[in-house]
């Protein structure tokens, strides 16, 4: 049966915690192992910015970037331990949510997904930075 944009975002949303702005804001201050991944293009990144230290990794090539079954070469060495916090995002929320989702699949255990993106994390007042250039 197919499913819609809507309905695999529900699906994620369902099976992925989500994370306010101020958790995230504060678990980042609290552990600065924790990851965050702006999964959008990063020519809307450039108009809108991204969550300071964030990590942009587009929806479409986070599904190889992120297996370490690939070459080495096609992988990011920030996600080869499937353990580390990670907190996924996008402008508004539903692509963030199918990002988190991809991660649980691939065995990734302590994903979450940025409530309201990246425009959450500015309505909660705070600051954002230009998208980290790798």
């Amino acid at each position: 049966m197919a499913k819609t944009f809507n309905q695999m975002v529900e699906e994620a949303r369902a099976q992925v915690p989500s994370v306010s702005p101020t958790e995230a804001h504060k678990r980042l201050k609290d552990n600065p192992n924790t990851l965050v991944i702006d999964v959008r293009d990063a020519a809307e990144i450039a108009v809108t910015g991204t969550v300071p230290q964030a990590m942009h990794i587009s929806y479409g090539s986070l599904t190889y970037k992120a297996d370490n079954e690939v070459p080495e070469d096609w992988r990011e060495a920030q996600l080869k331990d499937r353990s580390r916090p990670i907190i996924t995002t996008c402008a508004v929320g539903p692509l963030g949510a199918l990002g988190g989702k991809l991660l649980h699949d691939m065995g990734f255990t302590n994903v979450s997904i940025l409530q309201g993106g990246v425009e959450g994390w500015k309505q909660a007042g705070l600051p954002t930075a230009p998208a980290d250039p790798t």
